[in-house]
């Protein structure tokens, strides 16, 4: 039994389909199916009636709705019993993979003098999960990449971001001992190409903006499938292929001379990092440490996204 299964039926009576529901959790359609499946398979009974349209609960499924509510609140008020026991003050942040290697430790030792004695706990995940584990009130602060195209993903009237910083996805190879790069647009045989599924936040927007943006005539190979920015990197030392790697990701390799950007013929990718926050909450540290960004970028409450200077 995982809680979200809960949350997933408790959204799917609410919104009465399986793509408003999904939408309303944060994942595909196909994932959201999978974890109502999950929850019916370990309960043991049907909860969705799917001969019927639109989508029904079964004679279960209607007596279940008001038992997940409960689970869910009675889980809700456990933890913040237990939370009130702590006595150490903390700062729980949510970052993605990538951001979380590349930005947040640097980011996080520049603010030391903010966070003084405050414990910093730090969880990594991919944005789906991330999302939903923010949303369920489980961590203070999301730290996210985003593009342009993807900038209200998480814009609800109960939280608010500011941009902490920027980077961008960049193609790079491994070079020859000649120093020349050992993939490029020009090659004569297929480009060995080390990609993100496509599920994934990187994946999606490498090939909608980068591989989509090819000549049609392009041919390429995926020879490496890895959702980790730090697992391509790898491979991408090793010469195996052609990556799109966060550029705050690979500065010094690039210094160092042991991958290379390609530049003609490929695009990249500009991403901002945004920092989310719940606007009310019952810690004080967290709402102390909000407002010190705050003036550190120079910022009020009703502005966003500041103007951060390039990394490039």
């Amino acid at each position: 039994m995982e809680l979200k299964w809960l949350k997933d039926f408790v959204a799917l009576n609410e919104h009465g389909s399986f793509s408003k529901a999904a939408e309303a959790r944060f994942v595909t359609q196909p994932a959201f199916s999978r974890r109502i499946r999950s929850l019916e398979n370990w309960l043991g009974v049907a909860l969705v009636d799917r001969d019927k349209h639109p989508t029904s609960l079964t004679a279960s499924g209607l007596a279940f709705v008001e038992e997940a509510k409960r689970m869910i609140n009675d889980t809700y008020r456990v933890r913040k019993r237990l939370q009130g026991q702590e006595t150490q003050k903390s700062l729980v942040f949510f970052a993605q993979h990538s951001p979380a290697v590349s930005f947040f430790p640097h980011w996080i030792r520049t603010l030391e003098p903010l966070v003084g004695n405050t414990l910093v706990k730090l969880s990594t995940g991919n944005l789906h999960d991330l999302t939903e584990s923010f949303m369920a009130g489980m961590g203070d602060f999301l730290l996210s990449f985003s593009s342009a195209g993807d900038m209200g993903q998480l814009s609800r009237n109960d939280t608010t971001c500011i941009q902490v910083g920027t980077d961008r996805l960049v193609p790079v190879s491994a070079l020859t001992p000649e120093g020349t790069p050992v993939f490029s647009v020009n090659g004569k045989t297929p480009l060995k190409l080390l990609a993100y599924p496509d599920d994934s936040y990187l994946g999606g927007l490498v090939k909608e903006l980068c591989l989509n943006q090819l000549p049609p005539d392009f041919q390429y190979t995926i020879v490496c499938e890895n959702a980790l920015a730090e697992g391509l990197k790898a491979m991408a030392l090793q010469g195996y292929g052609v990556a799109w790697l966060p550029y705050g990701l690979i500065q010094n390799e690039l210094a160092q001379g042991q991958l290379t950007l390609l530049h003609e013929g490929f695009h990249t990718v500009d991403l901002r990092i945004l920092l989310y926050r719940f606007r009310h909450t019952v810690k004080p540290e967290v709402d102390m440490f909000w407002q010190y960004l705050l003036e550190l970028y120079n910022l009020s409450y009703t502005e966003q996204f500041p103007p951060v200077r390039s990394v490039f």
